[in-house]
């Protein structure tokens, strides 16, 4: 990274007043800036953190946004807010200090465009001049990005992010400071663990889906030192990504879930998802192709397939209409 786009990152009045006691007597707020250099563009970089839009662990605002996390270091709120000269960040919690130190990192700060050539794709060339400020994120949290992508497989979205929420609210713990009503941390993974059949059943999460996310529970803390912050990010990812398909139920597509989340992997490739081998097709060549044709259109950015594949969701390609489509499963009549 060299010195134009280096970010900083400064503590501004990090003792400063609480927040309102009647929101939460006694929590202190910590604050800090970051001031990029070069274009950011928050809520896109933060739409692959939301599950369905805005639920109980981000709430997006006009000109910033709301995330619940569950740190390393224990629960955290963090509001960030967008103006003229970067981003202000605010966190309460046991988590503030961690939150605020990966705020750069959360934002893309490490995520490097400066060597992709989109030249053979007039299309990714003109969506990217048109989102300059579109970078990679990761929000470093392994076990928060596994389960709700473990809850996405073989499932709808709608079905999958109904599950997610419903079981974080049912068994999340409160947000620290003054988040948004209905915003809850997500459980840890000891909760997840004690959370009984029934309620996984209630929220139409099938056994096998519920049985990997249990399973992973038991390593949440192994899968959490995948995430290093040293050398690079494309090794970090691919090690991440052999851990995880380690475990049972846990696949390719799974584990790039969630290291293009957690990573901020600029190689994940979601192979096997429903739509989009189907939305890469249209995009690069006008037609649908299956995985192996996908992977076939993305080989000449072997290494940034990720960054491609944001822009080509950007462009607002989809798949075409006609043909099979998945169906939404009751598992509460079963």
């Amino acid at each position: 990274m060299d010195a134009r786009t280096a970010p900083r990152v400064a503590p501004d009045d990090a003792d400063g007043p609480a927040v309102d006691p009647a929101v939460d007597p006694g929590m202190p707020v910590r604050r800090a800036r970051y001031a990029p250099r070069h274009p950011l563009h928050l809520h896109k970089i933060l739409s692959p953190m939301a599950r369905g839009g805005d639920g109980p662990c981000l709430r997006r605002t006009a000109t910033g946004a709301w995330i619940t996390m569950r740190a390393p270091t224990g629960p955290v709120t963090l509001h960030l807010e967008q103006d003229a000269d970067g981003i202000a960040a605010e966190a309460w919690g046991p988590g503030a200090e961690w939150a605020l130190d990966g705020v750069p990192e959360l934002l893309g700060s490490r995520d490097d465009w400066s060597d992709i050539d989109l030249s053979p794709s007039p299309l990714l060339t003109e969506v990217r001049r048109r989102n300059p400020g579109l970078r990679l994120g990761r929000n470093r949290l392994v076990f928060e990005m596994l389960v709700p992508s473990i809850l996405e497989q073989k499932v709808t979205a709608v079905e999958a992010w109904a599950a997610w929420r419903l079981l974080v609210r049912r068994h999340g713990s409160p947000a620290p400071g003054p988040a948004p009503d209905g915003m809850v941390v997500a459980p840890a993974a000891d909760t997840w663990r004690l959370i009984p059949s029934w309620e996984w059943h209630t929220a139409g999460v099938g056994p096998q889906r519920s049985e990997s996310a249990v399973r992973a529970s038991r390593v949440a803390v192994a899968l959490q030192r995948t995430v290093t912050g040293a050398g690079s990010i494309l090794d970090e990812a691919a090690e991440a990504s052999v851990r995880l398909r380690s475990l049972p139920g846990i696949g390719v597509w799974t584990a790039a879930e969630v290291t293009s989340r957690a990573h901020g992997d600029p190689d994940a490739v979601s192979v096997g998802d429903y739509h989009l081998a189907s939305t890469v097709g249209m995009a690069l060549t006008g037609s649908p192709v299956d995985d192996d044709g996908m992977l076939e259109l993305l080989a000449p950015w072997a290494g940034q397939r990720q960054r491609v594949l944001r822009l080509i969701l950007l462009s607002g390609i989809t798949k075409p209409r006609r043909g099979p489509r998945i169906t939404i499963q009751d598992h509460r009549r079963h």
